[in-house]
């Protein structure tokens, strides 16, 4: 048995897509339903920039099929402003922000790094500790938010579901087995980068899924998949959802990952900026649709 597999984009709200991706014509409010339409997931970015609100994260669900899911970016006041320093409130502000408001459909988290963002292992492995791992464990810590939320958060997460993160990492001290180690303690997914060679892009298996994002492999945001590339990536995650790793896997650590059945794999095309990604994404799933 195979792991499940959500392909889609990063974001969906893009000019140059109106009239191309996008019919021409469709309201902005109905791009969303459109996208959903024909993928499977969609990374939502907005929450990078600023915390969302609950009412968008409620529409959101609403605009999308059954068995959709969304993965949602980290806030980046964590990551690139704070750099992981006192981020407990902060993240409690995220958990309470409406993220509870995506139900069953809410995915991964992902939590990305900037370039010049090294690896200190203690303050990292704090960060990893605080990252909760249900829904349950996500309200604990969403009810500390601070004060300055009032009025604007969601506070009811539903029945409890497991949840995911994934780290993507942009510095080259993160080439380390210690922090592989670290990921694998806490079950958290290394996102696999292709970024055009700018960063450091490895495979090592630390989680019980898989976090794939695909920026363009010749120009960064910019450059489309051509059919060589699509197979590669379909042969890829093919061997991560079967439970295995591709045999030139780039691995950190040469200590083997927990053997599994099967793992989860999540792909996220971000090479928008001349319309290739919900293309790239379409043929992506046609070609494991394939033998």
């Amino acid at each position: 048995m195979s792991g499940a597999t959500y392909i889609g984009i990063s974001g969906w709200r893009y000019a140059p897509w109106r009239g191309s991706f996008y019919p021409p014509g469709l309201a902005q409010r109905l791009e969303l339903e459109y996208a959903a339409s024909r993928l499977a997931s969609i990374e939502i970015n907005g929450s990078f920039y600023a915390l969302q609100r609950p009412a968008s994260y409620a529409a959101w669900y609403a605009a999308t099929p059954p068995g959709f899911v969304f993965a949602v970016k980290g806030n980046r006041f964590l990551t690139h402003m704070l750099r992981l320093r006192e981020v407990e409130a902060p993240l409690a502000n995220v958990l309470a922000s409406g993220v509870f408001a995506l139900r069953e459909k809410l995915g991964p988290f992902l939590w990305q790094f900037p370039p010049n963002f090294a690896f200190e292992p203690e303050r990292f492995e704090h960060f990893l500790s605080l990252l909760p791992r249900d829904t349950d464990a996500a309200l604990e810590r969403a009810l500390r938010h601070e004060p300055r939320m009032e009025g604007r958060v969601m506070l009811d997460p539903g029945p409890r579901r497991p949840l995911r993160h994934a780290v993507e990492i942009r510095h080259e001290s993160f080439v380390d087995p210690a922090f592989v180690a670290l990921l694998r303690r806490y079950k958290v997914a290394l996102v696999v980068a292709d970024t055009a060679g700018r960063w450091p892009q490895f495979e090592d298996l630390t989680a019980d899924f898989v976090y794939l994002r695909l920026h363009g492999d010749k120009e960064l945001y910019a450059s489309g998949y051509d059919d060589a590339a699509i197979a590669h990536w379909a042969a890829r995650i093919r061997a991560w959802r079967d439970g295995g790793q591709p045999p030139d896997a780039r691995l950190i650590a040469q200590r083997a990952p927990p053997r599994r059945a099967a793992r989860d794999v999540y792909c996220y095309f971000d090479n928008d900026i001349k319309v290739h990604a919900p293309y790239d994404a379409q043929r992506l799933i046609a070609a494991l649709q394939g033998p």
